[in-house]
């Protein structure tokens, strides 16, 4: 994960020279430790030893991954709780009983699942998480996209290293570039 990171920080320091000194030092046993006991799973290897390099990103800085944060240990247990939260008040409830997602093959149909770990955040409660709750077809450790107010999940990657390998890609290609009015790295396509 390393040789990622270094690829990463590469491709940044021409196009957004002031993202890598944004970055978290590496995750401590202390922090991994902490994330994993508050959420009550393991953690996919492949996403510890990312995080082992950088913890995420500063809160306050531009969106690494798609105009959305890549969020730090502390970060990723903040977000998990809020939706937690939300599903122990059962406010994903109506009167005809839980609201159910409309899901891709492989992910589960519920609105939020508590082993769907966010890992990226757009600022307003959509987020890719790491599926570690899969339906059948689905593979644990895979990549989904987590709207708040709609029903659609998709599957994003097989796995993390997976998912952040074809980011990269993009990141070299000059498909993703730094948008200073939104104050991320975004493809092109979608600007």
């Amino acid at each position: 994960m390393e040789a990622l990171w270094s690829r990463i920080k590469a491709v940044l320091q021409k196009i957004a020279p002031e993202l890598p000194g944004q970055l978290n030092p590496g995750i401590s046993e202390k922090e991994l430790e902490r994330l994993q006991s508050g959420i009550g799973t393991a953690l996919p290897e492949d996403l510890i030893s990312f995080y082992k390099v950088h913890n995420g990103q500063l809160s306050e800085s531009p969106g690494l991954i798609n105009g959305e944060e890549l969020l730090s240990a502390d970060r990723i247990y903040d977000e998990w709780l809020v939706w937690k939260d939300l599903l122990d008040n059962k406010d994903f409830e109506g009167k005809d009983g839980p609201y159910r997602s409309d899901p891709e093959t492989g992910i589960k149909n519920d609105w939020w699942n508590p082993l769907w770990i966010p890992i990226t955040y757009n600022g307003s409660g959509d987020h890719i998480c790491i599926d570690l709750d899969p339906a059948e077809g689905g593979k644990k450790g895979q990549i989904i996209m987590m709207w708040h107010d709609d029903p659609v999940r998709t599957l994003e990657a097989g796995s993390f290293k997976e998912w952040m390998e074809r980011y990269v890609d993009l990141l070299e290609n000059g498909q993703m570039v730094y948008d200073e009015d939104y104050f991320g790295i975004f493809n092109k396509e979608d600007l």
